[in-house]
């Protein structure tokens, strides 16, 4: 008598919305790649989206992944903490696969960031565009979305996004930045069979699922105001505020000494700048021994950055899932890009099962990224994504 998995089970691992997804903790590279594959191959696949973390040894992990998953495409990247079935979660793997009945994906590889340029720009988006529309399966226009993995301490997001998103016209531009579990010492993508550095992977995705496209973050600005005298630009690289060394500044501004500032305490306080009528995060990412700061985000001379003012984390997911729900209906899968400090923030707040509950009703897996994207911009202290809806205006 064959055995048979209960109704519920089976239920599980039906494709909702033409996606399915997968979550290892398993740290043998070969038994991970198989529950992966036994997990997102029950529909015939245009593209699986994997985020690891940088703990895995990469070299096997690819190798493994190439051998259980052949010719279907494979793009992923390092974390600084994954978003699983089940809210944060740390040394696993998380992952997407896309039936290719509802979606028509194709990715490419940018190697030396340093030297890419708006024709090389041009040249990438309108050869993936040529392959998507060889193989769509809505019109482009209106059912397109763009997703980019980029190497998340190569110091090129703001240029390259530029560019990107220059030539792709209509079709939204969202992302996130590799990370290492704030070692900061190497962040990878994935793409054929290897991981990269210095790189960025950009797909675009076609689908017959309706989507929306968001970015939220929880932040007010104060009246302190820390204006940048002297920084280096090309290594995002603050050396004074106000004439002052940064660190004694910045540490002097929210009551604390130079040797208190850790990662969770920039977290918890943060700067932001005025672009517009908005205020966007510059987040701080470590203090060097000469009392400069490192940013994840572009800062410059002359800009004026004002300190912040956490707000309800939790309170803004609600709201921003109601407003996904009254655009699209209840969301099949959100791909979600979350920013390493709103995790920080979240535990030391004691909010992981109250946000941990929200992932998993509306279905959210991605990572904790060292920046997030949308059209063009290069975000600190968001979370960032897309939710997916019913295909063919239909919700499943």
């Amino acid at each position: 008598m064959l055995a048979t998995q209960p109704l519920g089970e089976q239920l599980r691992k039906m494709p909702r919305a033409g996606v399915l997804t997968s979550v290892t903790h398993d740290q043998d590279v070969e038994a991970a790649a198989q529950q992966l594959y036994a997990e997102l191959t029950i529909c015939p696949l245009s593209l699986v989206l994997f985020f690891c973390a940088s703990h895995y040894d990469l070299e096997a992990l690819s190798s493994a992944l190439q051998r259980r998953f052949g010719e279907i495409p494979l793009v992923g990247c390092t974390t600084a903490g994954e978003i699983g079935t089940d809210g944060y979660i740390s040394g696993s793997i998380s992952a997407i696969g896309f039936c290719e009945q509802d979606f028509a994906i194709e990715a490419a590889l940018v190697n030396n960031l340093a030297d890419f340029s708006f024709s090389d720009a041009q040249s990438l988006v309108h050869g993936i565009l040529d392959g998507c529309q060889s193989r769509q399966v809505a019109p482009i226009k209106g059912h397109s979305f763009a997703l980019a993995l980029l190497d998340g301490l190569s110091v090129r997001e703001e240029q390259l996004l530029n560019v990107l998103n220059a030539h792709l016209g209509s079709i939204p531009l969202l992302g996130g930045s590799a990370g290492d579990d704030l070692y900061f010492r190497d962040t990878h993508v994935y793409f054929e069979g290897h991981f990269h550095s210095d790189a960025a992977i950009l797909m675009v995705v076609n689908s017959r699922c309706s989507f929306e496209v968001f970015s939220i973050d929880h932040l007010s600005d104060t009246r302190d105001k820390l204006v940048v005298t002297e920084a280096d630009s090309s290594e995002r690289r603050v050396y004074e505020f106000n004439a002052v060394p940064a660190a004694q500044e910045y540490a002097r501004t929210i009551g604390l000494e130079i040797d208190q500032l850790t990662p969770e305490v920039f977290a918890m306080n943060p700067l932001s700048v005025r672009i517009g009528d908005r205020f966007y995060s510059r987040a701080i990412q470590k203090v060097n021994d000469d009392l400069s700061l490192t940013f994840y985000c572009a800062v410059e001379t002359g800009i004026v950055l004002t300190r912040a003012r956490c707000g309800d984390m939790v309170q803004g997911l609600e709201q921003l899932f109601d407003d996904i729900e009254r655009k699209i209906g209840p969301p099949q899968l959100v791909i979600g890009y979350d920013c390493i400090f709103r995790r920080l923030e979240s535990q030391q707040l004691g909010l992981d099962e109250s946000i941990r509950r929200i992932f998993q009703r509306y279905r959210v897996l991605g990572f904790n990224t060292y920046g997030e994207q949308l059209d063009g911009m290069h975000l600190n202290q968001t979370f960032t994504g897309v939710a997916l809806g019913g295909c063919d205006g239909e919700q499943r």
